[in-house]
């Protein structure tokens, strides 16, 4: 009898999600956002997501043997809630609450599990349920998906799950070893997403925009040294500036933000301008070059007789998502090679939890072969949707979609791409993708104009085909799922207008042909045509939006935009012609 677990995520009111292993296979994952179409999901349960995954397995809900979730009690007796009481003593209701109630928002989230499994059919008194701590499900997600079989070095950084901010471990024949955790408010994490508040961003979708502005500014114009401080061995955040509570807390409009208002004081007023203004657009560079320098010599202390065994790394948790960070870390003399999952954030722990429950049964887990995790819809699918749209779009059904993306995107034109499975994480990798010529600075512009309305000084992903990557890129690092920047080859830097960001990096991503065969079939179509299989790639959705998941989701975008032409899987969408009202 198969093992079929269901893997949740979702606990801190964001990024719901729900994973499928069959034994140690991952089957299925999508997240909740996608399928509601609400960015970020804040408030969900997982509960279509989890359908989807049981679905797309062709099993019954009664099927599933044990169900975990990235959510977890703690225990009175570990130092977690302690330490949350001691550095939250300004606050005597937070430090009361964590020593007598601790656990009060893991009840409420155990409750509204019992009521999902109740509405999906799937019988509380029949499945094993696993709570696995959330930075455990990260480090989980990282370990077990990277297919890594040598001791393996394990890392977190995170804003905060129950209580832990950061995790630092090693992965050994299939087991997790932890060497140190670290506690809220103390998170590295935390620190960037205050400076992320105060430059005047949401802090869920902001700091990819503070990683960006901070090429553009000097990082040693101003010292940010106060807000935090490390020796190599500690980190503590100064909470009488950053991740305030309370009264400490800088309140614009009733709104209170994560931080104080000493630091408005010290800093000057929260961001509310211009991006590139003084001193904004360093303090931008001065905190990533914080988070960068602590997160090394953090991981130099904690883990570096690990690396020095195998010069295996793999990274977690939402500070993962930052590019720029990954890239400092691959390039650490001590680490060989860097994963990091393709949904490093708080939905990827719906693979970790449900990955960790499996291998605490001495089974297996396989490691990821691709992100292609999500729905898949037929060509004939796709028509119909087509035909019962409301904008009644012209259609026709290709015999050689790739060459024909292939034609549309040389000849200057921006292409809907929209085939087989969706990618799981933020990242388009070839089937939920808006792709253009990226040599062709009026293309890139077209893409924000047309689609994106992203600042201009923020670049996008070049995808390239992997026999090309020598030539574009100075490593050799695994480029599979854009999670990390690299280097852009001299020759390479002015062909690519929008792709590379102000220090010649850009998030690369190499295109094999047995991650993606239909995807890499349009690569080398393009090199046939023009000499060169490297393409812009950026996420099929428009601003605030989630990925588009159905060929309806598609559609909608389609005539919400200016784009002109969609394939979706082997069907190519194109606009009826404006009427000319002066004839």
């Amino acid at each position: 009898m198969s093992l079929i677990t269901l893997g949740l995520s979702g606990a801190l009111g964001h990024d719901a999600a729900a994973a499928l292993f069959i034994d140690g296979e991952l089957v299925a994952a999508v997240e909740e956002e996608r399928l509601v179409r609400r960015k970020h999901a804040k408030g969900c349960m997982p509960s279509e997501a989890a359908k989807f995954c049981i679905r797309s397995a062709k099993i019954k809900p009664r099927d599933i043997n044990c169900v975990a979730v990235s959510y977890a009690p703690i225990s009175l007796l570990s130092p977690a809630r302690w330490h949350y009481a001691k550095r939250h003593w300004y606050a005597p209701e937070r430090s009361v609450d964590a020593i007598f109630n601790g656990n009060r928002r893991y009840r409420r989230y155990l409750s509204e599990v019992k009521q999902l499994l109740d509405d999906l059919k799937i019988p509380w008194h029949k499945v094993q349920f696993v709570p696995i701590q959330n930075q455990l499900a990260h480090a989980s997600s990282a370990y077990y998906m990277s297919g890594f079989k040598e001791k393996t070095a394990i890392l977190t950084i995170d804003m905060k799950g129950e209580y832990a901010s950061m995790f630092f471990g090693y992965g050994e024949n299939g087991k997790i070893h932890k060497i140190k955790e670290f506690y809220d408010p103390d998170s590295l994490a935390g620190m960037f997403g205050a400076i992320t508040d105060y430059l005047g961003f949401d802090m869920l979708d902001g700091d990819s925009k503070v990683m960006g502005m901070a090429t553009y500014g000097d990082p040693e114009k101003y010292d940010l040294s106060a807000i935090a401080q490390f020796d190599g061995k500690n980190f503590k955040v100064n909470t009488k500036l950053i991740g305030t509570v309370g009264l400490r807390r800088y309140k614009d409009k009733s709104r209170g933000h994560f931080f104080s208002n000493k630091l408005v004081e010290l800093l000057g007023p929260r961001r509310a301008g211009e991006l590139f203004q003084d001193p904004y657009v360093h303090y931008a560079a001065s905190i990533q070059k914080l988070f960068e320098d602590a997160a090394v010599a953090l991981i130099s202390y904690y883990l570096g007789d690990v690396l020095k065994e195998s010069g295996k790394l793999v990274f977690g948790g939402t500070g993962a998502l930052n590019v720029k960070l990954n890239q400092r870390l691959a390039s650490m003399p001590l680490v060989h090679e860097l994963f990091v999952p393709p949904s490093a954030g708080d939905a990827g722990t719906a693979i970790g939890a449900a990955a960790n429950s499996i291998a605490s049964r001495d089974i297996k887990v396989e490691p990821h072969k691709n992100a292609f995790l999500g729905p898949r819809y037929t060509t004939d699918r796709c028509v119909k949707a087509c035909e019962k749209h409301r904008e009644k779009p012209l259609f026709e059904v290709l015999q050689n979609p790739t060459r024909k993306a292939a034609e549309l995107i040389s000849e200057g034109n921006l292409v809907g791409w929209f085939q087989s499975r969706m990618e799981f994480g933020s990242r388009s990798l070839g089937n939920r993708c808006i792709l253009a010529n990226p040599m062709s600075q009026q293309c890139v512009e077209s893409v924000n104009k047309k689609i994106k309305f992203r600042e201009g000084w923020r670049s996008f992903s070049p995808s390239m085909l992997d026999t090309m990557a020598d030539e574009v890129l100075t490593s050799k690092h695994p480029a599979d799922y854009m999670t990390m920047t690299f280097d852009i080859t001299e020759a390479w830097r002015d062909k690519l207008p929008g792709l590379v960001y102000q220090d010649g990096t850009s998030r690369a991503h190499v295109v094999r042909r047995v991650a993606n065969p239909r995807f890499y079939r349009l690569l080398k179509e393009l090199e046939a045509l023009n000499g060169h299989g490297i393409v812009l790639n950026s996420s099929l959705n428009r601003p605030g939006e989630a990925m588009v998941c159905s060929p309806e989701d598609a559609l909608n975008l389609f005539f919400g935009s200016d784009l002109e032409y969609m394939i979706m899987q082997d069907v190519l969408v194109t606009k009826r012609p404006e009427p000319d009202w002066e004839n």
